[in-house]
C-alpha cells in the first residue's frame, strides 16, 4: 500500500476518545510514509485525521465537491484538494487514488461510503483492503448485525471477512498490508435445479 482513504464524519462526535483515534489514525498513515486520501474537509473528524497526518510530515490529498467547499469548510492546508463536480466524483477520485479504505467513526456519509467501496470488493470492482476503526467500540453494534445478516444468508462469510475490525491503527494496517483478496467475487450462486 503506498496510499489509504480514510471516510470519517464531518463532525468530531460527541465523545473526545473520537478525535483521539483520528489523530491517532492520521499520525500512524504518516508516520508509514503513506498518502492520506480523504474527503478534503477541514472540520470534525476530517480535519482532525487531516491535520495530524501533516503535522507529523505526511502527504494528503483530498477530494471535495464544489457543493461541500463551503459546507465542510474545504482544507486548503493540504498537499493537494481535489475540487470535483459531484459526490459520486468524489467516491470514485478517492477510490482510484487509494491502495486500500478505512472507515473509522462518522454518520450516514461514512457508512455510505464504507458500503459501497466494500460492495466494490464483493464484486471484484477492486481487491484493496478494507479496514474498521473501531474506536471505543463505534462498530460493535454494526459487527453484530453484519454477522446477523451472514447468519440469514444474506451475506457470505467471505464477503463479511473483508472488512476487517481493528481497535488500533498500527494493527489494523498491518492486517490490511497483509490483506489478500477473495479468490472469488462471485455473491449469487444458482441452485441446482
Amino acid at each position: 500500500m503506498k496510499s489509504v482513504c480514510v471516510f470519517c464524519g464531518s463532525n468530531p462526535g460527541n465523545d473526545p476518545v473520537y478525535a483521539a483515534g483520528a489523530r491517532a489514525m492520521g499520525a500512524e498513515i504518516a508516520r508509514r510514509g503513506l498518502i492520506l486520501v480523504y474527503g478534503g474537509g477541514a472540520v470534525g473528524l476530517m480535519g482532525i485525521v487531516a491535520n495530524a497526518a501533516l503535522e507529523a510530515g505526511g502527504e494528503v490529498h483530498g477530494v471535495i465537491p464544489k457543493a461541500l467547499r463551503d459546507k465542510e469548510v474545504g482544507h486548503f492546508g493540504l498537499t493537494r484538494l481535489d475540487i470535483v463536480d459531484t459526490m459520486h466524483t468524489r467516491k470514485a477520485r478517492m477510490a482510484e487514488l487509494s491502495d486500500g479504505f478505512i472507515a473509522m467513526p462518522g454518520g450516514i456519509g461514512t457508512f455510505e461510503e464504507l458500503f459501497e467501496i466494500w460492495t466494490w470488493g464483493q464484486l471484484g470492482i477492486h481487491g484493496k483492503p478494507l479496514g474498521l476503526l473501531n474506536v471505543a467500540g463505534f462498530y460493535d453494534p454494526l459487527a453484530m448485525f453484519l454477522d446477523r445478516t451472514v447468519e440469514a444468508g444474506f451475506l457470505k462469510p467471505g464477503h463479511r471477512a473483508i472488512a476487517m475490525t481493528d481497535t488500533e491503527p498500527a494493527t489494523l494496517l498491518d492486517r490490511m498490508a497483509d490483506y489478500v483478496p477473495a479468490a472469488t467475487y462471485k455473491w449469487v450462486e444458482k441452485e441446482e435445479v
